[in-house]
């Protein structure tokens, strides 16, 4: 069990490529349609999807999880910080709030500490390609993390249809196949990416829709992967979230840890 929790910290970190001090009350936001946007006009639509994401130069949340390997499941609490485009900072704890592992993601690298078995890994940013396509990025894994559509899929070379007030935006990215669902709001509702030459599946469900530091984001995030003979599902529920907050990113090796796998 201490392997499954604290390894499943990393093997979270790269499936998603595929908060303050005080708590708030969650507040449910009802989602008006987007009357900007032309339907029939590619490029005026694609600039209000763009618009209508999620920005923000800081974010802090906690989720409480579900992480299943192969049907072997965990029930655990993620802390989440991020710089954008710098830094994406994980702890989860399990049990009695006791920390099992950390990790700090950056567009370089991703370093974890399994504080169950006092070892680390560091491994490039390129170790997520083990669970994803190349087409996968740092800006991936935030855009998922806060409910945000995956930049490159927004593409002029995208198909765009409409039906019941949602939009669908699908193509291929290189060997990526993807489909993205957005509501009348321009929030997406859900994210498909499926490289069949590689065997990897990739299915992101956005859910309850809340108001945090005056921005809407998911507050139920489902994820379903298949990768080969792997199958992970990792539900996040955000209990706290707020953007634009001073925060920091502690991680140290504590002296006698040894290097994982």
């Amino acid at each position: 069990m201490k392997k499954n929790i604290a390894n499943s910290l990393l093997i979270v970190c790269c499936l998603l490529v595929m908060a303050s001090c005080k708590a708030r009350k969650q507040v449910l936001v009802a989602r008006k349609a987007d009357s900007t946007a032309k339907p029939n006009d590619v490029a005026s639509k694609l600039a209000a999807i763009r618009a209508s994401q999620v920005n923000f130069t800081t974010f802090a949340g906690k989720a409480k999880s579900k992480l299943s390997i192969n049907n072997n499941s965990n029930d655990v609490t993620l802390n989440i910080r991020i710089a954008k485009d710098k830094m994406i900072w994980v702890s989860i704890t399990a049990v009695l709030g006791i920390e099992a592992a950390r990790a700090v993601i950056t567009p370089d690298s991703i370093l974890v500490i399994n504080r169950l078995q006092s070892v680390y890994i560091k491994k490039p940013f390129s170790y997520i390609y083990t669970y994803a396509s190349k087409q996968v990025n740092y800006k991936t894994l935030e855009s998922l993390l806060i409910g945000n559509a995956v930049p490159e899929l927004v593409n002029e070379q995208a198909s765009i249809e409409h039906a019941d007030g949602n939009t669908t935006l699908s193509g291929v990215l290189n060997d990526l196949v993807y489909k993205l669902i957005l509501g009348p709001d321009n929030k997406v509702t859900q994210t498909n990416l499926d490289n069949q030459g590689q065997a990897q599946s990739l299915q992101v469900t956005n859910n309850a829709f809340i108001q945090a530091t005056n921005r809407i984001l998911p507050s139920q995030i489902d994820i379903a992967s298949v990768v080969k003979d792997k199958k992970i599902q990792v539900n996040l529920h955000y209990t706290k979230a707020d953007f634009e907050v001073q925060q920091n990113y502690p991680f140290s090796i504590p002296e006698g840890y040894e290097p994982g796998k």
